[in-house]
């Protein structure tokens, strides 16, 4: 999933100074489940924002709305009358949310209060970890299942680097050496042989921004 987190009070407050008509807008996707976007914290937002705004001085207006997904435009398509009352978006998804709200919108600024940080999974506790870069060549086959161009941080994909100590990255001594990790889930697999064979160099082109992506079949139909 999209990892995002909030952005700090002071730089939303500053974001939406010359505003008074707002309407924070929450992704209940990705940012949901990592409970950074959701309709609990377009709540409390929203809350910060209305008394932030009474403390300074100024009667705003500012409203909560909660969609599906940012990301679609049959989900923004419901609400763009509603968007259409109000002077700015304050959107609490991620950045490809706040892009799409601005080019459905069009005529009404779409202003950020996420930062975007990273795909990744969950633990189950809380804690979430970057496990996919989206490079657009997936050697997972080869790797037990671990990606080393996300897990190490100096992204090698023919083995360690020879820095690691107690199967720890010399990068950090909180981030595992992915390529200590690998080599102990294709021992396990029974798959070791799988490692003497070179992966290449990375080819970068499949990479190329901004992606683009057509499902097979859709062609030629326009999303209006």
């Amino acid at each position: 999933m999209v990892i995002a987190e909030i952005k700090p009070f002071g730089e939303i407050k500053e974001i939406v100074k010359n505003h008074d008509r707002i309407l924070v807008m929450g992704c209940g996707s990705c940012v949901s489940v990592c409970l950074s976007g959701g309709k609990k914290q377009v709540e409390l937002l929203a809350s910060a924002l209305r008394m932030s705004k009474k403390m300074d001085g100024f009667d705003a207006v500012i409203s909560e709305r909660t969609i599906a997904r940012q990301c679609e435009p049959r989900f923004i398509d419901q609400i763009k009358d509603e968007a259409s009352h109000y002077d700015i978006v304050l959107s609490m998804g991620c950045g490809a949310g706040v892009q799409e709200l601005a080019e459905r919108l069009n005529s009404i600024p779409v202003l950020p209060a996420m930062n975007t940080l990273f795909i990744g999974s969950a633990d189950g506790e809380g804690n979430f970890l970057e496990m996919c870069s989206a490079c657009g060549e997936c050697i997972l086959s080869l790797t037990g299942g671990i990606c080393p161009v996300t897990r190490c941080p100096k992204g090698l994909l023919n083995g360690p680097c020879g820095g690691s100590k107690n199967k720890k990255c010399e990068v950090s001594p909180d981030i595992p050496c992915a390529w200590i990790m690998i080599y102990e889930r294709m021992k396990a697999l029974g798959k070791l042989d799988v490692l003497k064979k070179s992966i290449g160099a990375k080819d970068w082109s499949k990479q190329q921004r901004p992606g683009r992506y057509t499902i097979k079949g859709q062609e030629n139909e326009k999303v209006s």
